[in-house]
C-alpha cells in the first residue's frame, strides 16, 4: 500500500481558508493525480463531503485528523446542500469532493445555482478527467496531425436525456476521437450507432475504473466493443474511447518540426 501522506511544503491554507464551499475535482481514482491545490484544500478544510462510492478513501489520509468527514453516496442534493450551507454559515471551510473533473457529468450546475441563491461563496477547482488519465495509460495523444484534431466528450441517452442534435449517430459522423462516458448499460445501442460512421476495425479502448487498483483496459475493434463489455461484465465507471489515434501512426506535430516557425524559435536552414 502506498503512503498517501502529502508533503505540501511550507505553504498552509489552514489559517487563510475562507468560510466557503470548494468544489474540488478528485481525479479519476489515483490519489496521486490530485492537483496540488486540491491537496492543500483537503489538508486544510474543516469539513469534507465526498461520494464514497466514486472516490477512494485513501484520499482522506490527506485531511486533518479533526476534520469532519461526511459520506454522501446515499444522499440527494436536497440532503447535501443544507449541510454545506449550515457549515459555511458556522464559519467553516467546506470541500465538496467530486470524482474526475467538475466540468464533466458532475451535476455541479444546480449546486452552484443554489449556493449563489443562499449567498454562500464557492470556488471550483479542476481535476483530471477519466479521458485524460486513460490516454496517458494508453500512451496515446488523441489529436494526431493529419489524422484527427477533434475530441468529442459525450454519453448515450439513458436516464439523463441527451438533446436530439447531440445523438451519437450525429457525433459519430465526424470520426473524431470520441470519448463515451456513462454508457456501458447501453453499449449494444452505442456500438450500432457508431458503426454507421466508423469502420468496423476502428480501435476502441474500453477503460474500466481508470486510476483504481482494479482498473481494466481492453483495446478491441469497434465491432467487438459490446461483446467485450459483456464478457468482462463491465457496467459502472466504464469509459469508451473510439479513435483512429489508437492505431500506431507516423504523424508528427508541426509545432516541434525543424521547418516550423513560431514565436519562440526561428527556423534552421
Amino acid at each position: 500500500m502506498r503512503d498517501y501522506t502529502m508533503n505540501l511544503g511550507n505553504i498552509s491554507l489552514r489559517d487563510t481558508l475562507e468560510s466557503a464551499v470548494y468544489i474540488v475535482g478528485a481525479g479519476p481514482g489515483d490519489p496521486d493525480l490530485l492537483t496540488v491545490k486540491a491537496q492543500k484544500l483537503l489538508a486544510s478544510a474543516d469539513v469534507i463531503l465526498f461520494a464514497d462510492s466514486l472516490i477512494p478513501e485513501q484520499i482522506l489520509d490527506i485531511c486533518r485528523p479533526d476534520a469532519e468527514i461526511i459520506k454522501t453516496a446515499n444522499q440527494t442534493l436536497e440532503e447535501i446542500l443544507p449541510t454545506m450551507i449550515e457549515r459555511v454559515r458556522s464559519q467553516k471551510s467546506v470541500v465538496r469532493l467530486h470524482s474526475g473533473d467538475p466540468s464533466l457529468y458532475s451535476a455541479i450546475h444546480e449546486q452552484m445555482q443554489l449556493l449563489a441563491e443562499a449567498n454562500i461563496p464557492f470556488e471550483v477547482i479542476p481535476g483530471i478527467s477519466a479521458f485524460q488519465a486513460a490516454a496517458a495509460k494508453l500512451k496515446v495523444e488523441l489529436t494526431v496531425p493529419g489524422l484527427v484534431q477533434t475530441i468529442i466528450l459525450t454519453r448515450i441517452s439513458g436516464r439523463t436525456d441527451v438533446p436530439t442534435r447531440e445523438e451519437l449517430t450525429t457525433l459519430a459522423a465526424h470520426q473524431a476521437s470520441l470519448c463515451l462516458y456513462l454508457s456501458a448499460r447501453h453499449v449494444d445501442d452505442a456500438q450500432s450507432k457508431l458503426l454507421e460512421h466508423y469502420p468496423a476495425q476502428t480501435q476502441v479502448a474500453i477503460c474500466f475504473r481508470i486510476g483504481w487498483p482494479d482498473e481494466k483496459i481492453r483495446v478491441v475493434a469497434l465491432e467487438e466493443m459490446a461483446n467485450c463489455t459483456h464478457q468482462e461484465q463491465l457496467l459502472r465507471t466504464t469509459l469508451y474511447i473510439i479513435s483512429p489515434a489508437l492505431l500506431p501512426v507516423s504523424g508528427r506535430s508541426r509545432l516541434y518540426h525543424p521547418e516550423h516557425n513560431h514565436l519562440f524559435r526561428s527556423s534552421h536552414h
